[in-house]
């Protein structure tokens, strides 16, 4: 038993080392001292007191990856309440099982007591994620004139549906609504791409360049997290300048 935690804490390091984009020699303290390079991969790049019950989510969920669904079912089994309906689907969305957490969002949805903006957004998500586009158009249509969906990631993918579709010109204005400053990272550099692929070069390097600069001054963190993604952004920023 031993063994095996020892080998489930030497991955869960090295899966945050790779997702945080961190330096590839921990990967040789990790595998060469398995205790001790773990752990101090642990105390110098991961740890802090809010973090602990992450972590340990995190070593329980690579020894077992359905723990987390099995006992959200089972809590939904004994008490058919609509949070723990959302907190079951919400973990299938991240499981990536997408029809499943769709089931159980529809189904939540039918509670006409409460407020479903949340559960839409996810809806809307899901559904782009199977391809199901006209889905994706029906369920932002019923949240576009909130506030909330301003700006947010689920106007992003609405507009990423209407291109789908085929309808760029309205997509573009959904799409261009996350060019928010020192925020959506991911989102701009996949703005800029589908501009390019419409021949609109100059806006997609104005984007671009700003991701690139917003990097010079992002948090630790934050360059740990969006490392690949400003990576990419000079890549095709060059790629233009050619």
């Amino acid at each position: 038993m031993l063994y095996y935690l020892i080998l489930a804490f030497q991955a869960y390091c090295i899966y945050h080392l790779f997702k945080n984009g961190n330096a590839y020699y921990w990967v040789f303290v990790i595998l060469f001292l398995p205790v001790l390079g773990s752990v101090i991969y642990l105390l110098t790049q991961v740890y802090n007191k809010r973090d602990a019950e992450k972590i340990q989510n995190g070593i329980v969920s690579i020894i077992n990856p359905t723990k987390k669904i099995k006992d959200l079912e089972q809590r939904l089994r004994f008490s058919e309440t609509y949070q723990n309906r959302v907190n079951l689907a919400d973990a299938y969305l991240e499981n990536k099982d997408f029809q499943s957490a769709i089931t159980q969002y529809q189904e939540a949805i039918k509670d006409q007591s409460q407020n479903h903006f949340y559960i839409i957004t996810k809806l809307i998500e899901a559904f782009y994620n199977i391809e199901e586009y006209k889905n994706v158009i029906a369920y932002a249509e019923m949240i576009k004139d909130k506030h909330e969906f301003d700006k947010s990631r689920a106007q992003f993918i609405f507009g990423l549906a209407q291109d789908k579709l085929g309808d760029f010109e309205a997509a573009e204005v959904n799409l261009k609504q996350i060019d928010i400053r020192y925020s959506f990272y991911n989102e701009r550099l996949q703005l800029a791409k589908l501009l390019i692929e419409r021949q609109k070069s100059d806006e997609a390097k104005e984007i671009l360049e700003d991701i690139v600069n917003e990097s010079q001054n992002m948090t630790t963190p934050n360059r740990r997290i969006y490392r690949n993604t400003v990576q990419e952004a000079n890549k095709v920023l060059s790629e233009i300048e050619v």
